[in-house]
């Protein structure tokens, strides 16, 4: 893995050495990224980043790369907050990322930390964690208005419905599917 576009372009990223993290592939993270530029104006752009179920924060680390201002990664994974607490050392981001060990279905209120822009949620496929996890984040104030959020998930998967939530657009590659959605 490595990331593809920014300032950070080809830089390596540790990856999962289990099959419990599915890391976003370095062609699906390049396609989101480009769609983001060209069809929603370049929503990175000094971005305050939340990504929920973050694995190994390529995603995070790809948003950064571009221009994202902060990022706020969060998993209760001891693996991924290990990677992740790696790469965010390896790639010398320590001042604009910070590590939460949450479920990202029970995040509780922002508090302090301020609101979202740019919302990555990438839960184990099929589980319908998703909804679960944008209700919380809503219902904490973690989220600005008009933040927008991508969801990846099994393409065998629709996204139903989400209160507060308008969908923009789903986009299919191959086994995965990206759902754009606008915080309303």
């Amino acid at each position: 893995m490595r990331i593809v576009g920014g300032n950070l372009r080809g830089r390596t990223l540790r990856g999962p050495r289990t099959d419990a993290i599915r890391p976003t592939s370095d062609r699906l993270r390049e396609t989101l990224f480009n769609v983001l530029f060209h069809a929603y104006g370049d929503p990175v752009e000094n971005a305050r980043v939340l990504d929920l179920f973050a694995g190994t924060g390529a995603l995070s680390f790809e948003a950064l790369s571009r221009g994202a201002a902060y990022a706020l990664l969060v998993d209760e994974g001891a693996e991924a907050r290990g990677l992740i607490r790696e790469n965010i050392e390896a790639l010398g981001l320590e001042g604009t990322t910070r590590l939460y060990r949450r479920d990202a279905t029970k995040l509780g209120l922002a508090q302090a930390i301020g609101r979202f822009s740019l919302v990555f949620c990438d839960p184990p496929y099929g589980r319908d964690l998703a909804p679960k996890a944008l209700q919380a984040a809503a219902d904490g104030g973690w989220l600005e208005p008009q933040a927008l959020v991508l969801v990846e998930e099994s393409a065998s998967v629709t996204l139903g419905p989400l209160p507060g939530f308008t969908q923009l657009e789903r986009r299919d590659t191959g086994d995965t599917a990206v759902t754009f959605l606008r915080f309303d």
